[in-house]
């Protein structure tokens, strides 16, 4: 097994750019900017609270990809365009981490000059 591996979740991409939607390094996992594209289809919903709950469903999908689970998530950094987007994020984290005694960090970041409403980005240390 290669140090370094890509980790793609189709169909959602970066375009035609050359970056992986997350890098496994070792036991580690790096995503890249994760927006909320439906993980089925690619498309963006409209919806903010859909957008929220389609990129960490999208997480999910890349840190099981690589081998993982969503214990293994250590930090998140959550980007979003509008500050009231922030009150949507919390019954999505809720669901993906119920304990309140095993979450990850999280820091959230304002950028009204974003190009989506919501997009976040993961590191996890990987227990396999």
């Amino acid at each position: 097994m290669a140090w370094r591996e890509s980790i793609e979740v189709p169909p959602v991409k970066h375009g035609q750019t050359p970056i992986p939607f997350a890098t496994k390094v070792g036991n580690m996992l790096f995503t890249g900017g994760i927006f909320g594209a439906n993980p089925d289809t690619a498309q963006m919903p409209e919806s903010v609270d859909e957008q929220v709950a389609n990129c960490f469903a999208l997480l999910k999908k890349a840190v099981e990809k690589a081998g993982g689970s969503m214990e293994d998530v250590g930090h998140v950094t959550v980007f979003i365009k509008d500050p009231a987007t922030r009150g949507k994020v919390n019954p999505v984290w809720l669901q993906h981490f119920p304990d309140e005694h095993s979450r990850p960090a999280r820091h959230t970041l304002t950028n009204e000059s974003f190009n989506y409403q919501i997009q976040i980005e993961a590191i996890a240390v990987l227990k396999g």
